[in-house]
């Protein structure tokens, strides 16, 4: 065995990359960084009916725009037919393989019959002991034949699984499966660990729903002569509702959470979360912090929640620590879309100063323009709750009318001279400081939330800020 760690992904390319399938490259990719090995993408292509190229170049772009870089590949099993072909004939040659000129029909029947007899349905073995001359008949013949594998009759099959422990199966329970199918392509299982012997792979961290694949894996292995991979089956992941993920609970695709906006790197550390921790349980990683900390000793063994919260929490965290420019960079196809933005690499100095005021509240991209859309608009859009909860109350259009003449002569307009004003008044007219701020908020933005005060009329400025007093005073107050 390679004394190199190498890791690999095997996607079908049989529709869109999925939460629980991403989680899985990431564990190959940080697995193989923290031992400075390989990580090698190979596209599981040989279901010929259902696999797209579309879907593997959407795998391919998933993986990128997640920052998980393959060292090897992608390397694509409809093209390594040479592979399979030479390892079959090495187990035919052994007489560790044979054909089997059943057809589907006549197993299915059989199948049939031994359930009727109270017996498993499956492989009966009946080409196992075909003679030579027999064999080479039907073939003549031109009966068509798939190949399988002598298994044990008896004895166990045993490996220790990095996540479960000790795994023992019975070689009995094991009938003598297809390595290469009847139209020539090769079965998964044949396929799956030709591959892994090929490539030198080292540990196969994969789903535990694969653990029933595992013993017919290593039993080519030994077939083939091969030294197996150490293997790590990891926990399904769950919704919060511990049931497996639906649509409602997270089961989405990773363009759909790209196109939400979620940052590569918030994303990354939630899903390495789903299902390992740190002795100390951190929540939040520096970018490199996972490729140092990330071991399989910390994956359990129960399943992974998905918490589309605590999702929204990580990704909001990411996007407070990154800067207004690179934000507004980051969220340039939204704001392009809500026709805030002519163009992404015309990012006005504007658009940079709203981000840098609403960022707090961001929990995704997508959340950004409706978040700092009144703060870039000439119109206001006004909140009837706003209005009729902060407008349309005694007192208010006096209120108003004297700050819309303090601020019309005001000439330091700073958010610092601003409070000083406000202060000032608040404290003279013996109100409360709500009674002023609210009605305030409400005439010059339509809303009862956003920045603070001060910080939201610095933005706007004095001449605008004075227009929307005055309109709000025409329109909405009593």
């Amino acid at each position: 065995m390679s004394t190199e760690i190498r890791t690999r992904f095997a996607p079908s390319p049989t529709g869109f990359l999925h939460i629980g399938g991403v989680r899985t490259a990431l564990y190959n990719y940080l697995f193989a960084e923290k031992h400075k090995g390989k990580f090698i993408l190979r596209i599981e292509d040989t279901d010929r009916s259902r696999s797209e190229s579309r879907y593997s170049r959407a795998i391919m772009e998933g993986l990128r725009w997640l920052g998980l870089d393959w060292s090897e590949g992608p390397f694509y099993q409809s093209e390594r037919g040479q592979i399979y072909e030479k390892a079959i004939r090495k187990l035919s040659e052994e007489g560790k393989a044979y054909r089997c000129f059943c057809s589907p029909k006549e197993l299915a029947a059989r199948g049939r019959e031994a359930e009727s007899r109270g017996e498993p349905p499956g492989y009966d073995g009946r080409c196992r002991e075909l003679s030579s001359s027999e064999s080479g008949r039907l073939e003549k013949e031109g009966r068509g034949y798939a190949w399988r594998i002598r298994t044990p009759e008896s004895g166990a099959i045993s490996f220790d699984d990095i996540i479960k422990g000790n795994i023992t199966v019975d070689a009995a329970t094991i009938q003598d499966f297809v390595l290469v199918k009847s139209d020539g392509g090769p079965a998964y299982n044949f396929a799956c660990a030709a591959d892994d012997s090929d490539m030198r792979i080292t540990h196969v961290i994969r789903g535990d729903d694969h653990i029933s694949n595992t013993p017919k894996q290593l039993l080519i292995y030994r077939a083939l002569g091969e030294n197996p991979p150490r293997y790590a089956h990891l926990p399904q992941v769950h919704g919060t509702d511990g049931k497996r993920l639906s649509k409602r609970t997270g089961a989405a695709s990773l363009d759909e959470f790209r196109e939400e906006g979620y940052l590569p790197g918030a994303l990354r550390n939630f899903l390495a979360l789903l299902g390992w921790s740190t002795s100390d349980a951190q929540q939040i990683f520096a970018p490199d912090e996972l490729k140092e900390k990330f071991d399989l000793s910390g994956v359990g063994r129960s399943p992974g929640v998905f918490d589309m919260e605590k999702l929204r929490w990580i990704n909001g965290k990411y996007i407070r620590e990154t800067s207004p420019a690179e934000l507004a960079r980051l969220a340039a196809p939204w704001l392009l879309r809500a026709g805030i933005l002519k163009s992404p690499e015309d990012i006005p100095e504007r658009i940079i100063e709203a981000l840098a005021l609403e960022k707090e509240k961001f929990s995704t991209l997508s959340e950004v323009p409706e978040k700092i859309g009144f703060l870039l608009r000439d119109d206001v859009a006004y909140d009837p709750k706003a209005v009729s909860k902060r407008l349309e109350k005694d007192g208010v259009i006096d209120i108003l009318t004297d700050i819309q003449n303090l601020l019309r002569e005001t000439e330091d307009f700073s958010r610092e001279n601003l409070e000083d004003i406000f202060r000032s008044y608040v404290e003279k007219k013996q109100l409360g400081a709500g009674k002023v701020f609210h009605p305030v908020r409400v005439a010059v933005s339509g809303q009862m939330k956003g920045p603070g005060l001060f910080e939201l009329l610095e933005f706007i400025g004095r001449d605008k800020s004075v227009e929307r007093i005055g309109y709000a005073l025409k329109e909405y107050v009593k």
